[in-house]
């Protein structure tokens, strides 16, 4: 099979697109991010809602863990419930400088990166490997990292214009 027209190229093509644009669905994360400071994406327009910041550090979880799972290591406990340990699943916001933001998005699209990467060299013949820790195989692993990235993107752009209307 023609490297080009793996599926885990496609795949690896679907993330970097959700991540850095060129997207069918509208604008990527990068684009959504743009032009968010620092104070807006800790901001609260929705108070029940997660905010910007906190849901790029999710975003960043679940692109690492999947990595992780790749090598081996298998993705984060479920507890009781078929629920991750909060802590695990949304990172806390730990500081809020321009600086502290501007690193943020520095390692989230580095992870993303290093995913991109490291899907496209997983090679097809392991998309149908059950993934450690899961009952599921990579394939459906791979595919819910992009959706997973879409459906937070999505979240953030309608913060953003709530951030916008607020101002």
């Amino acid at each position: 099979m023609n490297e080009m027209n793996s599926e885990c190229s496609r795949i690896a093509d679907q993330l970097r697109r959700a991540f850095s644009g060129d997207a069918w669905h509208g604008p990527s994360l990068r684009e959504t991010l743009a032009g968010i400071s620092a104070e807006q994406a800790n901001g609260r327009p929705i108070p029940a809602a997660h905010s910007i910041w906190e849901l790029l550090l999710h975003i960043e979880t679940w692109v690492h863990a999947p990595r992780a799972a790749m090598t081996g290591t298998a993705m984060p406990a479920l507890d009781k419930t078929d629920h991750i340990a909060a802590e695990v699943d949304w990172p806390p916001v730990r500081a809020t400088a321009k600086a502290d933001w501007e690193a943020a998005k520095k390692r989230a699209f580095g992870a993303a990166e290093e995913m991109t990467a490291a899907i496209e060299k997983f090679g097809d013949s392991r998309l149908n490997e059950t993934v450690p820790g899961r009952g599921y195989d990579f394939y459906f692993l791979l595919h819910g990292v992009v959706q997973h990235t879409l459906y937070h993107t999505g979240q953030m752009a309608a913060l953003k214009k709530a951030v916008a209307a607020s101002s």
